[in-house]
């Protein structure tokens, strides 16, 4: 292969010491994630020629989990991806400049720019009382996101609080808080829930629109398929208990301690859809339902109101019957189980029967 173009982003990773090696690699986990298996090499041509695109990063009501997400980043490290997969012009946690030098950071990036960046959103807008309960540099967060999302390429909404409100929104909502759809109408919104979003999705969804140049295609809800296609019951290592009829049914008994299906427990993963069982957390070693607690459904709709109790089944959550199913499989197992002790009981006295009467002849 040929010397990359001057500015590209491989050109910023090869001069940062990256291997080649390296590069494919993570070129390989975007193929993974994007559930590409052949496309490594398209995106890897793609960053080959590629410019890092310019983003800034607003934070609103949030408790900053999905920057720590981001900060927490591996394959590729935060440093790869500030410094080389993207342009961070702006990010309040992160950055060097502070007050009046920080605004015209993010006023740059929206009069010089129009249309060319990418916008991620973490936390809610509250719209009660005119916005006043969430400002930053003394201007309401509804009027920043209406102002940097109007001009965007595209924009993302990062974890539970910025797709539709989050915590905040949670009943009874006080602050009148909503999420990025709710709070700008006509813009390109990618929305990318989780309390926090994995960084890995993020990325991917980057890394999509530089090598195909559109974003990845959606759900009803503007949630990435390639993502949040899948219900997390099915890619489960536990699904094969759940199927058993084998269930947790208190913590630290023999099914929790031998790794039995959580949905006794209130886990929520036959209602939701996310990869978390594949791109999973700290370097891609586990997730939580793997580490023993069950999934509490923060990539789905409203999950603080509609997935509580978290501890508790929820059997009549709209789309999904689990319990009768659950509690069928749990019926039939010990009923097939019996049916076969019995059967087998039976062949045994059968057999028994059958060498006293050879004896006997």
């Amino acid at each position: 292969m040929g010397k990359a173009n001057e500015g590209t982003i491989y050109d910023s990773l090869r001069k940062r010491g990256v291997s080649r090696r390296d590069f494919m690699k993570f070129c390989s986990l975007m193929a993974a994630t994007l559930a590409l298996p052949s496309g490594a090499g398209r995106i890897a041509e793609a960053l080959e020629k590629a410019k890092k695109p310019s983003l800034v990063w607003l934070e609103f009501q949030d408790c900053a989990g999905n920057t720590e997400s981001f900060l927490r980043a591996s394959d590729p490290t935060v440093v790869q991806i500030v410094l080389d997969i993207l342009s961070v012009d702006y990010h309040e946690t992160i950055m060097a400049p502070a007050g009046k030098q920080a605004e015209k950071s993010l006023d740059d990036v929206v009069k010089n720019q129009k249309g060319k960046y990418l916008v991620v959103v973490e936390g809610s807008i509250p719209l009660k009382d005119g916005g006043v309960y969430c400002t930053v540099g003394g201007k309401a967060a509804i009027d920043t996101v209406k102002e940097v999302c109007g001009g965007a390429l595209a924009t993302i909404a990062i974890g539970a609080c910025a797709w539709d409100g989050g915590i905040p929104a949670a009943n009874p909502n006080p602050t009148g808080a909503v999420g990025v759809k709710d709070a700008v109408k006509g813009i390109t919104l990618i929305n990318l829930p989780g309390c926090p979003a994995n960084v890995v999705n993020l990325t991917a969804t980057v890394v999509h629109y530089l090598t195909f140049g559109s974003l990845p295609l959606t759900d009803s809800m503007g949630r990435p398929l390639f993502a949040y296609g899948t219900r997390i019951h099915d890619g489960c290592e536990r699904r094969a208990h759940y199927d058993a009829g084998r269930f947790v049914r208190q913590w630290g008994d023999y099914g929790h301690q031998n790794g039995w299906c959580l949905y006794e427990m209130g886990c929520k993963g036959p209602e939701t859809y996310k990869n978390c069982p594949a791109v999973r957390w700290n370097q891609g070693t586990s997730w939580p339902v793997e580490a023993g607690h069950g999934c509490i459904g923060c990539a789905a709709p409203r999950f603080w109101d509609t997935m509580s109790p978290f501890y508790r089944r929820l059997p009549k959550v709209p789309g999904f019957g689990v319990e009768t199913t659950a509690d069928d499989v749990g019926i039939g197992v010990a009923a097939a189980t019996a049916a076969a002790v019995a059967a087998h009981g039976i062949i045994r006295a059968v057999k028994h029967k059958t060498e006293e009467e050879r004896e006997e002849k």
